[in-house]
């Protein structure tokens, strides 16, 4: 019997999964593109986490489901201000907090807050320095956690990775 690589059969199930959530986030959001975005990106960062952490294959596909439904949420219910206020948040925290250090905001008209704490920094072979970091952000009184790397760009920027 031939045995099955589920690190070979992994990125086609995510690859499957990412484009049938677009129609289901399309359904529940509508053509809200922030609202898609962030379920893909969690959809991806779910499904990361999972399989860098070493999870079954079944794992990794239900991590990408919550990441997706997540985001899809957060992307969906924040405003304009709220998400200017949270990037303003992750420049500070991936440029200048040490690790532990949060940087957190606060959007009295909206009702809703966040924050980003840098946990670990790294620098790739390339030279690029990379940032891992814990956000929480809470709408309506609910937080909601994520885990991602954002790496310094050759501008000076920072791009979340993951």
């Amino acid at each position: 019997m031939r045995r099955i690589d589920f690190h070979l059969v992994a990125p086609i199930v995510l690859l499957t999964f990412a484009l049938s959530s677009c129609a289901t986030l399309k359904q529940e959001y509508g053509e809200n593109p922030k609202a898609m975005l962030g379920g893909l990106m969690g959809a991806g960062a779910g499904a990361g986490i999972a399989a860098l952490a070493g999870a079954s294959p079944g794992v990794i596909v239900a991590s990408a489901i919550g990441g997706a439904l997540i985001g899809g949420f957060v992307g969906h219910k924040l405003d304009d201000r709220d998400k200017q206020m949270a990037n303003q948040a992750a420049a500070q925290a991936f440029e200048k907090n040490t690790a532990g250090q949060p940087s957190v905001w606060n959007n009295p008209q909206s009702g809703n807050s966040g924050s980003i704490t840098p946990t670990k920094t790294y620098q790739l072979a390339s030279g690029q320095y990379c940032r891992e970091y814990q956000q929480t952000i809470t709408i309506g009184g609910e937080p909601q956690k994520s885990y991602g790397t954002a790496c310094r760009q050759a501008d000076g920027t920072w791009k979340i990775q993951s």
